[in-house]
């Protein structure tokens, strides 16, 4: 029962789906009194430019929220997102609250900042922030609970303060959090974990190798020095065979990757952690190696569909430590099983290998290398697809639909040359755009970059004189 709930110049909008949700419109004051006052809306809420609220007791939540209202208080209460399908924070004005609860199994999509001023409970589900970039803000002395890797932030958090934080970013499948610490001075920090470390070839002495697997982009709007505290999770997201000493901090300039120092403890082929020296400059940061003596090299991997079996080719250089490699098979791009084995040759120089494959193909499959070396350690090479197309090997389309991280698409004959594409949210919004290059017969890849919910987006693609716009669903 609420007992302290005011609504003043109050203007509410009631929806009824199944006699079970109500939506409620703002427009005047509404404010939740007390610690035990609940206000329970089962449907949208949208709060008004001209609408004040305020909220020190309990606001329950269970579908989109939107707040035009400026300099909202922060209140002394708990706002609850607990809907069941994808809730959307949105409006021209940041929604701040005091404590917040996500429970959410559907995810929680960010439009707008959502500012926390005290404690953040992960409860269930994804939060995807907006390619605007849109933040979950953690405001000078807030904190959170919960993170895992079903619970945590896919996309952009800002944290303002002077106090170690451990950011509780990832991709929307595993949590990869960095932690920034002994910060000199108070300090706004925003970011964000990527795939696919960008420019990894070009180091600056003594740094030899980059990551390609993952890097995380550090922006520093205000403040001072920090250190910065990486970790890896081999079993989550491949990490390269460095030699655990001469694992540092990299940290790219602009230009270069240049190293920011640090002392790794763990175990390469499973977890561990390195910390940089204090650092002024900030922009995207990764793990580095002094030395490029790594067993295996993998130079390039291909993968060609022939009448009734898939052809695998690949080459590899130093090869001081190897023992074998593993042929990996996936039908879906995630999942990948053992379905072959063949010793490494374990010479200096350029070694050529080959595999076929005689399994069935029901349309598409994923294939990756695992080399393995003498001492157990292992690294995997990039994955390559091929898709059966004996029934329809006309046009361009998309080979893998529902999507996950990459769209796979097939060129025919008459189809090759370079296109310009866009991705376009439900809402009209432009999360991602590029240019690909397709081959005849070929398939090629669009990495999804951009910061993207599950659901269903459009891809447009086109040149001069061919085009293609459809559905696809991000899962």
């Amino acid at each position: 029962m609420i007992k302290h709930v005011y609504l003043l110049t109050f203007s509410m909008l009631t929806l009824f789906t199944g006699q079970s949700q109500v939506d409620l419109h703002n427009s005047g004051t509404l404010y939740i009194a007390e610690k035990g006052d609940i206000l329970y809306i089962s449907g949208a809420f949208t709060n008004a430019k001209t609408g004040l609220l305020t909220n020190n007791g309990s606001l329950y939540v269970l579908q989109n929220i939107t707040n035009s209202q400026p300099d909202m208080p922060a209140g002394s209460g708990t706002l609850y997102l607990i809907g069941s399908t994808l809730q959307i924070v949105g409006g021209t004005k940041p929604f701040r609250t005091f404590n917040l609860v996500t429970d959410n199994r559907a995810g929680i999509a960010l439009n707008t900042n959502l500012q926390v001023s005290g404690v953040h409970s992960f409860v269930n589900g994804i939060i995807t922030t907006s390619g605007s970039p849109n933040h979950l803000v953690y405001e000078s002395g807030s904190s959170y609970i919960g993170s895992s890797d079903s619970r945590h932030v896919n996309g952009w958090i800002k944290k303002l303060g002077d106090t170690n934080f451990i950011f509780p970013v990832g991709n929307g499948t595993y949590l990869r959090s960095v932690e920034l610490i002994n910060l000199s001075a108070i300090s706004e920090f925003d970011v964000k974990y990527n795939a696919i470390t960008p420019n990894a070839a070009n180091v600056l002495a003594p740094i030899a190798l980059v990551d390609t697997y993952e890097y995380w982009n550090i922006q520093k709007v205000s403040g001072a020095n920090a250190e910065v505290t990486l970790n890896w999770n081999y079993n989550n997201v491949s990490f390269p065979a460095y030699s655990l000493t001469e694992i540092r901090v990299v940290n790219y300039n602009g230009g270069l990757w240049m190293n920011r120092g640090g002392s790794a403890s763990g175990k390469t082929t499973g977890t561990g952690v390195v910390t940089s020296n204090p650092v002024s400059e900030f922009g995207l940061f990764s793990f580095g190696s002094i030395a490029s003596s790594l067993p295996v090299q993998f130079m390039e991997f291909t993968a060609q569909r022939k009448q009734n079996y898939t052809q695998l080719d690949w080459t590899t250089s130093r090869e001081f430590n190897a023992d074998h490699f593993e042929i990996e098979r996936s039908e879906d791009g995630i999942n990948f099983r053992k379905i072959g084995m063949t010793a490494a040759q374990n010479t200096n120089g350029t070694n050529n290998y080959h595999y076929n494959d005689h399994l069935p193909l029901n349309g598409i499959a994923w294939y990756r290398i695992r080399s393995v070396d003498r001492n157990g350690e292992y690294k995997y090479s990039k994955v390559v697809v091929v898709s059966d197309h004996r029934t329809n090997n006309n046009g361009i389309y998309i080979i893998n639909n529902p999507v996950y991280q990459f769209i796979y698409l097939f060129t025919g004959a008459g189809y090759e040359g370079k296109y310009d594409y866009s991705i376009i949210n439900a809402n009209g919004q432009l999360m991602q755009k590029g240019n690909i290059s397709a081959s005849a017969g070929g398939i090629t890849t669009i990495p999804l970059t951009a910061v993207m919910a599950p659901g269903v987006y459009v891809l447009d693609l086109r040149n001069n004189v061919h085009g293609l716009t459809q559905k696809i669903v991000i899962r």
